[in-house]
């Protein structure tokens, strides 16, 4: 490692010991996090658009001939798919409009299930594919690492947090201060300038850094250990979804992410409540459920908007639940039936919600490019460009500074206490997210290991 004095040649002229030991956290937090930076962008941005790409590739199996007869009962299109593959429907994803197919997802006798596809006016089988086998649901699973296991699943919280604090640091830097450049909103010199990189990095950092604060933070959301805690806080208070959820009806141990695969996020944990009105009869005998098409009647009856997805009871005690969760947060709704009477048990929409549950359905829906239609899908994949460039800019002007055979961390602050003063503001955030907090000791660690040590060594030498 070159000592400090090397790298000092490379600290812009004037700065304080407060300013070198922000710049030598941003420089961290780059330097782990643009990687991650650039993979969330790139498929974050194309998952904006999951809607219109996988119509696109999945057409001749999500479009269907709209004729002038009414559709098929749920029943007989169900009995079309158990004719064809012979399997248990345990989901069924009712059309959002006249041209679109009936998606019924089976459970097979190899233990994983399908999504078949059926034409409600003839009852035809379209064909079928792995359930949440598409291309979108693939770029998902990267987009939250979730492909690579449970493990790499912990670097998403990790990334995020590193972001804000990316971010945080950024702004520092850029902040006009005494003698001292910085405060530029317009970019200066030519491309092959380091200048030039530092100003469009600044820039662009100063426009979109709060919508990257946004995202990190609404992602975390999704993360393994925070949002884990987040989520319980959600179901365990009544400001996350109402108390009638919880106490007023018996539930199952079935939450509802097990049910269905796709919920809200405020409500995937939520339990299934169970079915009582056929625990008995007057003569003694086996209760008959009331049927598919009568819970699909009852479902029209209540209101619930077209597109919805309807889990089928598993046992005696199980419910017809139908949810849905488009992209108007007023549409959201989840429905619970008793299989016997049809008696609903649970109605629940967004406006339902405690106060902490709609801002987090809220934020979700906006970082997912859903809230405001097509105007906040263009502006969050801008965002997701702007966050790209700004990978590439600061690998650039890394590039640019760092002396010949070393890896150009920012010089020493000359004071000690600054260091110690920002990386002690900085852990509140290692505070609120515990797994950020631990990778900042590490890194702490190693750079006092083998950087700050070795330097001081030198200085007294």
């Amino acid at each position: 490692m070159p000592n400090a004095s090397a790298h000092a040649k490379n600290a812009p002229k004037g700065t304080s010991s407060l300013y070198r030991a922000v710049w030598r956290w941003h420089f961290y937090a780059g330097l782990f996090v643009l990687p991650f930076m650039i993979l969330l962008a790139v498929t974050g941005a194309a998952y904006l658009f999951r809607d219109e790409i996988d119509d696109w590739v999945y057409s001749d199996l999500k479009f269907v001939n709209v004729l002038d007869v009414p559709p098929l009962p749920i029943s007989t299109q169900v009995d079309a798919v158990r004719y064809f593959v012979g399997d248990k429907p345990v989901k069924i994803i009712t059309p959002t409009s006249p041209d679109r197919s009936t998606e019924i997802v089976i459970a097979t006798s190899a233990g994983d299930r399908r999504s078949v596809y059926v034409d409600p006016y003839t009852g035809l089988v379209l064909g079928s594919m792995p359930d949440r086998g598409t291309i979108m649901w693939l770029v998902r699973r990267i987009h939250s690492l979730a492909e690579f296991g449970i493990v790499t699943n912990y670097l998403i919280e990790i990334a995020a947090g590193w972001s804000i604090l990316l971010v945080a640091t950024g702004t520092y830097l850029w902040w006009p201060r005494g003698n001292q450049s910085g405060g530029v909103l317009t970019v200066r010199d030519i491309p092959a300038r380091r200048r030039w990189w530092r100003d469009a990095h600044a820039v662009t950092g100063i426009f979109v850094g709060f919508f990257i604060v946004f995202l990190a933070a609404t992602g975390m959301f999704w993360s393994v250990f925070w949002g884990k805690y987040a989520n319980e806080f959600a179901n365990g208070t009544p400001s996350g979804y109402p108390s009638g959820v919880r106490v007023d009806v018996p539930l199952s141990t079935v939450p509802m992410i097990k049910a269905f695969g796709e919920t809200g996020w405020t409500t995937e944990n939520a339990q299934i409540p169970l079915s009582v009105d056929g625990t008995s009869t007057a003569n003694g005998g086996t209760p008959t459920p009331f049927g598919i098409d009568a819970a699909v009647a009852k479902f029209a009856e209540l209101g619930i908007a077209p597109g919805y997805a309807i889990s089928l009871p598993s046992s005696e005690t199980g419910v017809y639940s139908a949810s849905i969760y488009p992209d108007d947060l007023s549409q959201q709704r989840v429905i619970h039936l008793d299989q016997y009477s049809g008696r609903p048990l649970i109605d629940m929409g967004y406006q339902d919600y405690g106060i902490f549950g709609r801002i987090m359905e809220w934020a979700i829906n906006v970082h997912m490019g859903q809230e405001y239609g097509v105007i906040n899908q263009i502006v969050l994949m801008i965002v997701c460009a702007a966050i790209v460039f700004m990978a590439v800019s600061g690998g650039v002007m890394w590039w640019k500074r760092r002396p010949t055979g070393s890896l150009g961390i920012p010089p020493l602050p000359r004071r000690t206490k600054s260091l110690v003063g920002v990386t002690a503001i900085l852990a509140i955030g290692g505070i609120i997210y515990p797994v950020v907090g631990v990778s900042m000791l590490v890194i702490w660690f190693l750079d006092w290991l083998f950087v700050a040590r070795p330097a001081r060594s030198l200085r007294v030498a």
